[in-house]
């Protein structure tokens, strides 16, 4: 696992790299991510370790995988990902975690990730980009999902969902005990992460 100062640096640079390849300015990726430029500096800079929802919007704007901000591993055939090494981003003090269950350098149309909801926390997602789909099972806990424009879901320890995840959505743990989901998530193109 990373700490937050070795994961700065890491989304800082690729977040650089993905900018001067998109071949957008600053002030242009804060306009299109709803990001402000001076904090899109500071996370470039490494001064700053973004958010979930921060990233999101972010990646959102320069459309591609979330995963891609937080790359830093060699492609092989064969990768083994220890739960130490693992790259898990949290917001809201913690009450939100979300860990990555895959490698981040090579074509992908599908991520898969663990993510641990605090009990009464609701954590909001903001809209992917068309064709996205989300997948998501719940391994312990109940939670609710809300997708804009749909009557909540409530899932149970083993229930699953599957949806189209070009709306803002939440997810929300309204049991007692911390929740544990596992979520993938499907591109509709592939992008080289």
């Amino acid at each position: 696992m990373f700490n937050q100062d070795e994961l700065s640096i890491i989304v800082g640079r690729n977040l650089k790299n993905l900018r001067i390849q998109k071949g957008y300015s600053l002030d242009a990726l804060a306009k299109l991510s709803g990001v402000s430029r001076a904090m899109l500096g500071q996370i470039e800079t490494g001064k700053s370790t973004p958010t979930i929802s921060l990233l999101w919007k972010v990646a959102g704007a320069l459309e591609v995988p979330f995963a891609t901000l937080i790359n830093n591993k060699e492609a092989s055939e064969v990768y083994v990902l220890k739960h130490e090494n693992s790259k898990t981003l949290d917001s809201n003090g913690g009450r939100f975690k979300s860990r990555a269950l895959f490698p981040f350098d090579e074509e992908r149309k599908v991520e898969f990730y663990e993510l641990k909801i605090a009990p009464g926390h609701e954590e909001m997602a903001e809209a992917h980009a068309a064709g996205t789909t989300e997948n998501l099972v719940v391994s312990s806990g109940t939670v609710e999902i809300l997708i804009n424009g749909h009557l909540p879901q409530l899932l149970n320890e083993g229930d699953s969902i599957l949806f189209k995840a070009e709306s803002a959505h939440s997810y929300k743990n309204i049991g007692t005990t911390e929740a544990r989901l596992y979520l993938v998530m499907t591109y509709a193109q592939s992008i080289r992460a």
